[in-house]
């Protein structure tokens, strides 16, 4: 039986935290940026967890 390969697009999109939950980044955050303000600048820089509905469908794309 050949290997599992992940998906490309989610290993390079998700990371895997210490405890097991998995973060991603903000979208909007590349170009554009003089029309937003400072403060939305500076959420979009930040990582948050993807929602548990969509967690088991991740994990599945990274073979986890």
């Amino acid at each position: 039986m050949p290997k599992m390969k992940t998906h490309s697009s989610a290993k390079k999109r998700f990371k895997l935290t210490g405890s097991g939950k998995l973060k991603r980044f903000h979208a909007n955050h590349s170009h554009l940026m003089r029309k937003k303000t400072k403060v939305r600048k500076l959420r979009l820089v930040q990582s948050s967890l993807i929602s548990p509905a969509d967690e088991a469908r991740v994990k599945r794309m990274l073979n986890i």
